[in-house]
């Protein structure tokens, strides 16, 4: 299937790990014109590099979502450096998991409103696209109630809140707006891979609620999400597509 990708151009916040670092590779092998933003320089002009071995246009700066003025800057430079936008992908998780006041105010900051703020910022953008799209990553817990039913959870469902009534209030200007909701997802350097090493008892427990055997790797998610960003899924808005090879057990209504 054609995509309909070639020639757009995509935004990705946290394009340098896991699932961000995925979509954004995917993304460059459909044609798609790519910025991404991280914390860690090197890791930036790393990515950067390897997105433009793709023979498409690729930049990348170093910024904190949870920044404002950091954030704002971004994504001027990155329409500047594009040539516009067409593509947002709101993908930066502060993984605040403990039940503190401090966990809150981050996951507030950088799920929350880093998912606001990218989405304003490049709106007079995505306004004069013919194939505009907003992706955000939430996640399984922002379902159910699991280990991460504290802020992470929380903010999680309130992403889908919020992308949904992006959806319904922007469909007449034709911007489409959805989110992917991972399940476990297993890479180098990730959560899961931490906690294999560091806690292999918890690890396995959870392996073990996998009905597949196994968690997800951060290509299968951003299939997901590339294909929700693309023209093909043109008539596709509003939705949370759920990518957790059965792992939940709630019936999505």
């Amino acid at each position: 299937m054609d995509l309909g990708l070639k020639g757009l151009k995509a935004l990705v916040t946290g394009g340098t790990k896991g699932i961000g670092a995925a979509i954004a590779l995917t993304l460059a092998r459909e044609g798609v014109d790519v910025a991404i933003c991280a914390r860690h320089a090197d890791e930036v002009t790393r990515r950067v590099a390897a997105l433009s071995a793709l023979g498409v246009n690729a930049y990348g700066a170093v910024a904190d979502v949870g920044d404002a003025a950091a954030l704002k800057a971004w994504v001027e430079a990155s329409r500047i450096a594009l040539g516009g936008i067409d593509i947002v992908v709101a993908n930066v998780s502060a993984l605040a998991i403990p039940n503190t006041e401090e966990s809150w105010e981050r996951g507030f900051q950088v799920d929350m409103m880093g998912t606001v703020r990218l989405v304003e910022a490049a709106m007079p953008s995505l306004e004069k696209s013919a194939h505009a799209a907003i992706v955000a990553i939430s996640s399984v817990s922002g379902r159910e109630i699991d280990f991460a039913s504290g802020p992470y959870g929380a903010f999680k469902a309130a992403i889908v809140h919020y992308t949904q009534g992006l959806a319904y209030h922007l469909a007449a200007k034709r911007i489409r707006a959805n989110t992917v909701s991972p399940g476990n997802t297993y890479f180098e350097g990730g959560v899961w891979n931490q906690i294999e090493h560091g806690n292999p008892q918890f690890f396995k427990e959870a392996l073990a609620l996998n009905p597949t055997g196994r968690m997800g790797t951060p290509q299968e998610m951003a299939n997901a999400a590339v294909f929700l960003a693309s023209p093909a899924a043109s008539f596709i808005t509003g939705t949370n597509l759920v990518v957790d090879g059965a792992l939940t057990k709630g019936v999505q209504l």
